[in-house]
């Protein structure tokens, strides 16, 4: 990777954070990208906070070893119960995607009522509602565990998929919250959901991408942690196509297969990590 060049560590317990880091290549094209799936140890919804905590470091601290001047905690779940335990043991700055997520939804709602969905360890974390309730805003949060594996299995626009979250999101907008206009993605993996939820919400209602919104909080921190470079350096590197590597805990080959879904075009450059216990 160029030392002329931003470098940007991604860190997921799997592939939803190919979502966050997708968004990153639209904000931010002329940086390039560490990505670190800790597949062999997901999912990180039912093991407890220290055990994640101590994952997401380890993962941070392989990313800084590998260059990276920012990271991205593209992971609900380690953002929501350990983001304090990372920023405070990370050597660069960390951006989550839980603040990001609530500032857009401040920003986007008009009456001051939103539905977050999520997985269950997130909405159990109560971090989206804390976050919003920070703002004044008042939050129902509503959990979907179905949803991840019938992304992982490629039914992004199955009528399957389609009669779950409708019915996910009957539950989430009732008894009283029938008029809150926001619905924040609280899982990376919603995404690939966008065009079926659209359907399915309520005609209303605007959905906020946590990974769009995070890949702009992103942007931002770097523009305070860079000095401003020479024009014609910067307009030349924004021309070179951004360098990609990932790093995975478990099969390679099954990292670049799914991966492909939620990134939108191949991952090349895949390397098998093993973070001893």
């Amino acid at each position: 990777m160029s030392p002329r060049r931003a470098i940007i560590g991604v860190f997921d317990s799997g592939f939803g954070g190919l979502t966050v880091l997708k968004a990153l290549l639209e904000v931010i094209p002329d940086a390039d990208y560490a990505y670190f799936g800790d597949t062999a140890r997901l999912p990180y919804g039912s093991k407890s906070v220290e055990t994640v905590a101590r994952y997401a470091v380890e993962a941070a601290h392989y990313l800084e070893s590998h260059g990276a001047q920012l990271l991205v905690i593209a992971c609900n779940t380690a953002t929501a119960l350990a983001l304090d335990r990372i920023t405070n043991a990370a050597h660069v700055p960390v951006v989550g995607v839980v603040e990001p997520g609530a500032e857009a939804a401040a920003a986007a709602t008009k009456n001051g009522k939103i539905v977050v969905i999520g997985t269950e360890a997130t909405v159990s974390s109560h971090a989206y509602r804390k976050a919003l309730e920070a703002r004044a805003l008042e939050a129902r949060e509503k959990a979907c565990p179905l949803l991840v594996p019938l992304v992982e299995e490629g039914w992004v626009d199955h009528a399957v998929t389609e009669q779950v979250a409708r019915i996910y999101l009957g539950e989430a907008f009732a008894d009283g919250f029938a008029d809150a206009d926001v619905l924040v993605l609280g899982c990376t993996h919603y995404p690939l959901l966008k065009p079926l939820l659209h359907r399915v919400a309520p005609a209303h209602v605007r959905i906020v991408d946590s990974a769009e919104s995070t890949a702009r909080a992103v942007a931002s921190h770097l523009r305070q942690l860079l000095p401003p470079r020479p024009a014609a350096l910067y307009n030349d590197e924004r021309r070179a196509v951004a360098r990609l590597k990932f790093f995975a805990t478990d099969s390679v080959e099954k990292f670049r297969r799914l991966g492909q879904r939620f990134l939108g075009h191949e991952l090349a450059d895949v390397l098998h990590v093993d973070l001893k216990e």
